[in-house]
């Protein structure tokens, strides 16, 4: 099961790089994600390792939620906007979204089972 970290990165590209250097040393793959207004966000397999392996190095983890993975043509004109709308007609809160390296929106979402409904997956997504 995929999960996001939410990771305090106050220094910009130097939190970045530590957080890189701290994950890729416990052997955590990076599964996309970015960073926003000094949190880095980064979707990951293997949760419990690189919280771990992040407190133990004193990087603040501000939290580490489950997402839902939904596929998503990124050459189809309005797309993401009927997702939201699932979602929103759902009342789906939706706190973070970006892609994964398979081009798979991430959904960051106060209720999981619901969005996974509402955007009509039968199973959530998980890598192959």
């Amino acid at each position: 099961m995929s999960h996001d970290l939410a990771i305090a990165a106050p220094d910009g590209a130097a939190s970045l790089a530590r957080i890189g250097a701290v994950l890729g040393d416990a052997g955590v793959d990076l599964l996309g994600g970015g960073l926003w207004e000094r949190t880095a966000h980064y979707l990951v397999e293997d949760a419990e390792t690189a919280a771990r392996a992040l407190q133990d190095a004193d990087i603040e983890v501000l939290a580490v939620r489950e997402v839902v993975l939904v596929p998503l043509s990124a050459d189809v004109p309005g797309a993401l906007g009927r997702l939201m709308r699932q979602l929103v007609d759902a009342g789906v809160r939706l706190d973070v979204q970006y892609t994964d390296h398979d081009g798979r929106k991430v959904l960051v979402v106060d209720d999981p089972a619901r969005a996974v409904a509402a955007v009509g997956l039968t199973d959530r997504p998980s890598r192959s």
